[in-house]
């Protein structure tokens, strides 16, 4: 059975197990935020969601579902898996950090761009 990451267990990177580190422990787990990216779009099932995230094995997966429905961020429906209330808060809190990572991703390629211009002078 998958190791439950929760706040006030230890977790990667914090013996404490703080909520926030329990937190980015979480996310921080292969194929979790694609899942809940997915599933933030309407419920599916576990052959849908498989085929939303592509290379994922189904181990991989099931322990993921596993994981994420052990902190409460999802459950089964008949519909499929669906994020509960506190998944959908999780998606809604991670809108600012989406806008800043596409801020940030223009800082980067413009600093990209003065590089390259940079490399075609020198030569």
């Amino acid at each position: 059975m998958a190791k439950p990451i929760v706040p006030h267990q230890p977790v990667r990177g914090s013996d404490s197990g703080i909520p926030i580190m329990a937190a980015f422990d979480l996310l921080g787990q292969k194929w979790t935020m694609r899942i809940l990216w997915q599933l933030n779009q309407n419920p599916m099932t576990f052959r849908q969601l498989q085929q939303a995230c592509g290379q994922v094995a189904p181990s991989m997966l099931n322990s993921r579902i596993k994981q994420l429905k052990l902190a409460q961020l999802l459950l089964m429906t008949d519909a499929g898996y669906e994020l509960t209330q506190t998944g959908q808060a999780l998606v809604k809190a991670l809108d600012p950090l989406r806008d800043w990572s596409q801020q940030w991703a223009e800082v980067v390629q413009k600093q990209s761009l003065i590089f390259d211009d940079e490399a075609i002078t020198k030569n």
